[in-house]
Parts: C-alpha cells; sequence; structure tokens
C-alpha cells in the first residue's frame, strides 16, 4: 500500500509542478525583453513543452498504478523511464536554469530528483512486496 501512496504522491508532484511550469509562460517569455519573434515563439513552445511534460509523466504513471498490476513488470519499467528521464531534465536543470538567479529554477531539480526517488522507491517497495 505505501508503494503506491509513494507513486500516487510522486505522480501529483510532478502533475502539479507540470501546470505550476505552463502558467507563467506568457510572462517567462516577456522577462526576456525585446528579442525576435522566431524567438519569442522558440521559448514559448520549450517552457510548455516541459510543462506538458511532466504532466504526462505523472498522468502515465498514475494510470499505470491505477489500471495496471503494479507488481508486474511493465509498470515497475515505466516507473523506472519515467525516474531515469526525471534524473536527466535534473541533470540539465542544474547545468542550465538551476544557474540562474531565479528561485524556481533552482527547485527545479529538486523536485524532478525528488519524484525520481518517490518512483523507484515505491517500485521497489512493490516488487519486495511482491517477493514477500
Amino acid at each position: 500500500m505505501i508503494n503506491n501512496i509513494l507513486l500516487y504522491i510522486g505522480s501529483a508532484l510532478i502533475t502539479i509542478w507540470g501546470i505550476a511550469h505552463l502558467m507563467p509562460t506568457k510572462s517567462i517569455v516577456k522577462g526576456f525583453g525585446s528579442i525576435s519573434e522566431d524567438n519569442k515563439r522558440i521559448i514559448t513552445m520549450d517552457w510548455i513543452a516541459e510543462g506538458i511534460t511532466f504532466i504526462f509523466m505523472g498522468i502515465l504513471v498514475i494510470f499505470v498504478t491505477i489500471f495496471g498490476d503494479s507488481t508486474a513488470l511493465i509498470p515497475r519499467i515505466v516507473y523506472w523511464i519515467t525516474a531515469g528521464f526525471l534524473v536527466i531534465m535534473s541533470i540539465l536543470s542544474l547545468l542550465t536554469g538551476a544557474r540562474t538567479s531565479i528561485i524556481p529554477m533552482k527547485i527545479c531539480p529538486v523536485v524532478k530528483t525528488f519524484v525520481s526517488i518517490l518512483f523507484i522507491v515505491g517500485s521497489f517497495l512493490t516488487h519486495v512486496m511482491k517477493l514477500g
């Protein structure tokens, strides 16, 4: 049971982080000042794509957990791949956005890493519970 709770908490956190990521898109783009329309579109696209990616990962894990057998191999693979992708995104954030003075950008790698830990631990506990 605790395994699914960890998976649900991680899913909720990354989904909420994705929604929160989408909200300030317009002001983020404005914050770049006077840049070309092409650059505005690229920044907008990137910002929205990352938010949607977070939402997708959260929803995917929630659905796999609710509608699948979390002790089966396929859901565990989904948890591991999602966690791995979040770690990669955390590293990218550490090397780029977290080096700025913007507080949410500094928090982003922490959120991603924390959620990936929840997914791995939830998956591990699921596996242990299946064996025991």
